[in-house]
């Protein structure tokens, strides 16, 4: 085998460590409807998710969000708007930037609850791009996974706490 195509074989083998898939279930003491509402509005989400720093908004269909979880290193990512729609409960966007890939919200009546609770279902498949996260993408694997896992559950705690909360005077 030549030296290029051992490189490029290397190369493959390097970048599937650097590719996530995620899935989260959140559980909610609320109606789709309002969680979905939430959800929607990813320029509130620094108001209540500790981990989403700032949003800056684009135009109508995007945004770049800057994200902190427990390890020291802030994800920037621009997130353009491929899918809305209510009635069926989904929110899907592409990811450009220090991550590329896509995530979407599936949310749905919790099953037997009559109503009055949802299941919210994030799904994320990614690649990181920062390069030093890519240069630690092996031994750092297991890190990187508890740390999404540290943040959709921190979200899923303060998105309950806010859907939980009296509505603000106007």
């Amino acid at each position: 085998m030549d030296r290029s195509c051992a490189g490029n074989t290397d190369r493959r083998h390097r970048d599937r460590w650097n590719r996530y898939r995620f899935r989260s279930v959140w559980d909610l003491d609320a109606p789709p409807a309002r969680v979905y509402a939430a959800l929607e509005q990813t320029g509130d989400y620094p108001h209540w998710w500790p981990q989403v720093r700032a949003v800056e908004r684009i135009d109508g269909h995007s945004g770049t969000l800057h994200i902190r979880s427990v390890l020291p290193y802030e994800i920037r990512t621009t997130a353009t708007e491929l899918l809305r729609d209510p009635g069926r409960g989904l929110l899907e966007a592409a990811l450009h930037g220090d991550i590329e890939g896509w995530a979407r919200w599936t949310v749905r009546a919790r099953r037997g609850d009559g109503g009055r609770g949802t299941r919210a279902l994030y799904e994320q498949e990614v690649e990181v791009r920062i390069p030093l996260l890519r240069r630690l993408a092996v031994p750092a694997r297991p890190a990187f996974r508890l740390n999404h896992a540290l943040m959709m559950r921190a979200g899923r705690r303060a998105l309950a706490a806010r859907l939980a909360a009296p509505p603000e005077a106007v």
